[in-house]
């Protein structure tokens, strides 16, 4: 007998995305939004900061802020929505925090996020490494 609480796993699993990058709290991130006007669809870009991700599943948010024309704008997107078409990662952010809600308060400059170096390996430092290696260095 199949329960309630499987039933409703099984109805979210197949309205989940699977075409959603890889991007946490800190990452400059553009969100491309379906906007219905008069019968006609377009795609509106929000360029920004993300500053929280929360919940999970089918329920799972995420917020994102910029700065425009010196005013803070702050926009929550649920990440499975049908109007949200596609999230492009432009900058990976470092940042030491789940939520960057201090960044309300900053302005200017110090709104900027530290951008982190490519986290993969770099296979130029392994082969000098490995060379040094060989030579004794």
């Amino acid at each position: 007998m199949v329960s309630g609480v499987d039933t409703i796993k099984f109805l979210e699993a197949s309205q989940l995305k699977k075409d959603i990058p890889d991007f946490k709290t800190g990452d400059m991130v553009d969100v491309y939004v379906k906007i219905i006007e008069e019968g006609k669809t377009r795609s509106q870009l929000f360029e920004g900061i993300v500053i929280s991700k929360k919940g999970s599943g089918l329920r799972s948010s995420f917020t994102v802020r910029k700065v425009s024309f010196g005013e803070g704008v702050e926009r929550v997107f649920p990440l499975h929505s049908p109007s949200v078409e596609r999230i492009v990662v432009k900058k990976k952010g470092k940042v030491k925090r789940a939520k960057l809600y201090y960044l309300r308060k900053k302005i200017g400059k110090a709104t900027k996020v530290e951008e982190s170096e490519n986290i993969g390996t770099d296979t130029g430092n392994v082969l000098l490494r490995e060379e040094g290696k060989k030579e004794g260095v």
